[in-house]
Order: structure tokens, then C-alpha cells, then sequence
């Protein structure tokens, strides 16, 4: 008789460290703009609407709700004027993740960071009570949780983030246009990827960047891709659609395709900022402890 051993069950903390997951503990997701979401919850908006905490006065209108009429100064100076409430509305927190084969070759390293790293951004917006979404994408979205809200749902991001397997070719468009189809009210939305994508990338974050996502494209690459220490011959292989190429690795040759991978980079960060969603490279060779505490905390995607 054969018996098998129950399947230990992975949590977040297979991805964080705890000391660091309690360092997230004091840290939010912010928004630089007033979102307005279709729904209201727990976490306070800037915006000024019909809430329960007073904000400020302004002068009645034809037209207004005379239940929020301050009579009291209306009393005092023969005037009509209006209560001005903070409204609780629900931030939204989108990460869109990258898991096609390309994020895991050569090695596993960039696709542990890519993930570790979405982990951390959803912890961070479970405990601060944003309401999160997490979708990993290869060929369109391939795994998602979708409105979770609370520390409860810890263990949910944790499943998504360990169980789903990288690998096939990327459709990033066909991601960015699902995302979009699926989304509710108005969000922040994070691109966790390499953004290597043989279709190009701007026709995927066109669908995202405009008044209904405050979008930050997270671009990560591993060190043997920012310097690669190559020589002699090689047969390239293409780990999405298996294209080869032979290529002679020489000094004139690294140094092109330093020069090409810079002004790729340049190119991805600079449409984002025209467009006024906001970029950031990040080193593998980085800590993701650091990335997040410095790097995330500059950029003012977390405080």
C-alpha cells in the first residue's frame, strides 16, 4: 500500500519576506489624481461628493440639494450656502503581469522577480483596503483574481501568483484589450513585463493610458540583458516562436546592441510620459525590497 503526502500549500511569504511584508504593512498605493469610481467602499478619495466628513463650504446654486444647506450660516449672514462632504470611494489596483516564456528564459530569475514584485504591489494594496486585481498574461490574460479587497484575500494573490506556470508566446495588445474590456470605474494600473514584444508595445498601452487608467509601466530586465558578457559564435533561438538566427558575438556587435536596447528603453519611457503614464526600469540585480522602499517610493507609486 502506497501513500502520498498531502501538497504543502504555498503562501505569499514563498515570495516575501516576512520582515519585509511587515515593512509593507506602512506603505499605500497612491493616486495622483481623484479617481472617480463607480463604486463606494472603505478608502477615502480626495474628491468632494456626499460623504460623511465635512470638507468645506460653497455658495448654494439653483438646482442644489437643500438637505446639505448650512442653515446655521444661513442664520448668522442672510446666505445660502452648501456643506461639502469627503466621499469614500473604492481605488482600484490592476496588475497587469507578464508570464510568456520570455520573462522566464534563459533562466527563472526575471520571472521570480516579475512576480515577488507583483506580489508585493498587491499586499500592499490588500492591507491598505484598495480593491485589486492581478492578471497574469502570455497569449491574452491565462490566470486572474479579480476584485479582492482585504488581508483575507492575501492567500488568493498568492495562489495566482504561484500556481500559474510562465511559458508560450505574449500577445500583449490582446492582454491590454481584455483588461480594458473587463475594467470598472476608474483604476491604477501596473505593467509588470520586459515589454520585448515582437507586435511592439504601443498599441497595448494606448488602450490603457488615457482618463480611465493612471497607468506606470514597469519595465524589468536582468543584468545579462543589460550587459550581456558574450563571445564567439551563437545560434539564437526565440523561446515564444522558436526563430533562429546565427550571429558572430563580437565587440562592435555588443556594443550595437547596448546602443539598441538603450534607445528601445528610451523609447518605451518616453511614450509613456507623453502620454502621462509614468516608467521605470528595474535592475533584476536590484533587491526587490529596494525597488520597492526607493526606486516605487521616488517615483511616488507607493508611499
Amino acid at each position: 500500500m502506497t501513500t502520498t503526502q498531502p501538497k504543502t500549500r504555498r503562501t505569499l511569504r514563498d515570495l516575501l519576506d516576512p520582515a519585509f511584508m511587515a515593512r509593507l504593512d506602512a506603505l499605500d498605493i497612491l493616486s495622483h489624481r481623484a479617481l472617480r469610481g463607480k463604486l463606494r467602499g472603505e478608502r477615502r478619495s480626495k474628491r468632494r461628493g456626499e460623504g460623511t466628513e465635512f470638507a468645506d463650504h460653497r455658495r448654494y446654486v439653483v438646482g442644489d440639494d437643500l438637505r446639505f444647506v448650512d442653515w446655521n450660516i444661513y442664520g448668522r449672514l442672510d446666505q445660502l450656502f452648501v456643506k461639502l462632504f469627503l466621499e469614500e470611494q473604492d481605488l482600484t489596483v490592476h496588475l497587469l503581469v507578464d508570464a510568456s516564456a520570455s520573462i522566464a528564459e534563459p533562466d527563472r530569475d526575471k520571472d521570480r522577480y516579475v512576480r515577488r514584485l507583483a506580489a508585493a504591489l498587491g499586499y500592499i494594496g490588500l492591507v491598505g483596503n484598495n480593491r485589486v486585481t492581478i492578471s497574469l498574461f502570455g497569449d491574452g490574460i491565462v490566470a486572474e483574481a479579480s476584485n479582492l479587497r482585504g488581508r483575507g484575500h492575501v492567500a488568493r494573490l498568492a495562489e495566482v501568483l504561484l500556481d500559474t506556470e510562465a511559458g508560450g508566446a505574449s500577445d500583449f495588445d490582446k492582454a491590454c484589450r481584455q483588461a480594458a474590456a473587463r475594467r470598472v470605474g476608474t483604476s491604477v494600473i501596473i505593467v509588470l513585463s520586459d515589454f520585448l514584444f515582437k507586435e511592439g508595445y504601443e498599441t497595448g498601452l494606448r488602450r490603457l493610458i488615457g482618463e480611465h487608467y493612471e497607468v506606470y509601466a514597469v519595465q524589468t530586465l536582468s543584468p545579462t540583458e543589460l550587459e550581456p558578457e558574450l563571445a564567439g559564435d551563437l545560434k539564437l533561438v526565440d523561446v515564444e516562436d522558436a526563430d533562429t538566427s546565427e550571429i558572430t558575438v563580437s565587440a562592435a556587435l555588443l556594443k550595437y546592441y547596448k546602443r539598441t536596447l538603450a534607445a528601445y528603453c528610451n523609447g518605451l519611457r518616453d511614450f509613456c510620459v507623453r502620454r502621462g503614464a509614468s516608467y521605470v526600469l528595474a535592475n533584476t540585480g536590484t533587491p526587490v525590497e529596494q525597488m520597492v522602499l526607493n526606486t516605487l517610493r521616488r517615483i511616488r507609486l507607493v508611499r
